[in-house]
């Protein structure tokens, strides 16, 4: 039975044990995952530092925001305390005791000589601050509002390094499975080709040629795989590939809605916009310190020398008004401020006219350059395959294959480029197109 027990026992442990391991396995991130352009994006969000900054950033302006909401209720204290005392004269305790009297030695009797007890509550409400606290709230959520602009900002760009980091993945994909097939069509007409001692020097070097393509794009793979696994913060001798249409895209907008679209859509224009509004808000903060404070404090308390039995109760109401000798220093260093993020908000959007203007252009270019060289591409497949069907090899074949790999390798970039273009103006936009 002992030994049923144990060997029971065992299997349970093992089980979990393989499972786990085989879960290791299927998610670990040297298996070779082939990704789309949505599961790149999510990925590359998940494991970006930045992002995920950005992320608790939204947090703390939440928590903040509640902090704000607080100064509206009352301020609640509880306190208990036991004082063990000797004096020759009486005395005020401390703050942090809650400023008790004690009497001398000589005003109380022998037996309640040296110990005092006490516990009590108090409660603290601003009637009025000049509008501190409500300002003090609209700051916090004007503070939150240009932080989740900010963590939309970093969003957009991490998004946009991901889709380029993508877009030369699958374009290098592409262009090392054009190289393959360059190289398997030059070794196999080199095995038919019958040349001249002359000709067999040229027929060498178009080979050697191809084959010299071949490694420079799988050498531009690897970088490309790099580049992204950079771009999703993954472990660098991991092995990805990528999967997805690669294609031209068309978009047909003119410039000045886009430039209306980003106007409107920029997170960074508005976080300017939002700290602007900070500042703004600061300054009414900074006038508020004019006026007066109408405080209302009440406090309950039971205490005594050798008992709780002795009860204080108490309201005050209190005006106070504060002499503050720096409100003209700070409401002239707030108004210059304001003045900074003015100009700050007009470069940003001087900036995003920029942006908007130059991806613009550059889709516009790559959109038409890469139907042209779509076309070529295709002719030139078109003629490649005819001649292989009606034509013997030799060396001007080899020259043609050349030619093919070119022109394919220019389509390509052309494709890449114009994914890139566009996912260019998109972030410009700030928005999907």
């Amino acid at each position: 039975m002992r030994k049923l027990f144990w060997l029971c026992l065992a299997l349970c442990l093992a089980v979990p044990a393989a499972a786990q391991r085989e879960y290791g396995l299927r998610f670990s991130s040297l298996i070779n995952d082939e990704l789309t352009l949505e599961n790149a994006i999510r990925l590359g969000l998940e494991n970006n530092s930045e992002f995920l900054a950005a992320q608790q950033e939204i947090i703390i302006a939440e928590q903040k925001v509640k902090e704000a909401k607080f100064l509206f209720l009352p301020q609640l204290a509880v306190q208990g305390t036991a004082t063990w005392y000797d004096l020759e004269y009486p005395m005020v305790l401390p703050d942090s005791v809650a400023n008790r009297f004690i009497p001398s030695n000589d005003s109380l009797s022998d037996d309640t000589k040296h110990q005092f007890f006490g516990v009590g509550v108090t409660a603290t409400q601003y009637l009025y601050a000049g509008g501190r606290f409500r300002s003090a709230l609209k700051m916090a959520q004007a503070n939150l509002k240009q932080v989740q602009s900010k963590y939309e900002a970093v969003k957009n760009a991490t998004v946009l390094s991901i889709k380029k980091a993508f877009f030369r993945l699958l374009y290098s994909q592409h262009n090392m499975e054009l190289a393959q097939e360059v190289q398997e069509k030059s070794t196999r007409y080199a095995r038919s080709l019958h040349a001249g001692a002359w000709e067999q020097v040229k027929v060498q070097y178009l080979i050697s040629r191809l084959a010299s393509l071949k490694s420079e794009a799988q050498n531009d793979l690897q970088k490309a795989q790099l580049g992204m696994l950079v771009a999703l913060n993954k472990e660098l001798n991991s092995q990805i590939t990528v999967k997805g249409d690669f294609k031209p895209v068309e978009v047909k907008l003119d410039l000045p809605k886009l430039n209306l679209w980003s106007m409107e859509f920029r997170p960074e224009l508005k976080a300017a916009i939002y700290a602007l509004e900070l500042d703004n808000l600061a300054i009414d903060l900074a006038l508020s310190r004019r006026y007066p404070d109408l405080i209302l404090t009440g406090s309950y308390e039971q205490l005594g020398f050798d008992n709780l039995d002795d009860v204080n109760k108490q309201i005050s109401l209190a005006v106070r008004l504060p002499l503050n000798f720096t409100f003209s220093s700070q409401n002239a260093q707030r108004k210059a401020e304001q003045k900074q993020s003015t100009l700050h908000r007009a470069a940003i959007e001087d900036k995003i006219r920029v942006q908007v203007a130059e991806n613009y252009a550059d889709l516009v270019f790559w959109q038409a350059e890469v139907f042209s060289r779509q076309q070529a591409w295709q002719e030139v497949q078109k003629l490649l395959a005819r001649a292989e069907k009606n034509a013997r090899p030799d060396v001007n074949a080899l020259e043609a294959l050349d030619a093919y790999y070119q022109t394919g390798r220019a389509y390509y970039e052309s494709v890449r480029n114009n994914l890139a273009a566009k996912a260019g103006l998109e972030w410009a936009i700030g928005q999907d197109l």
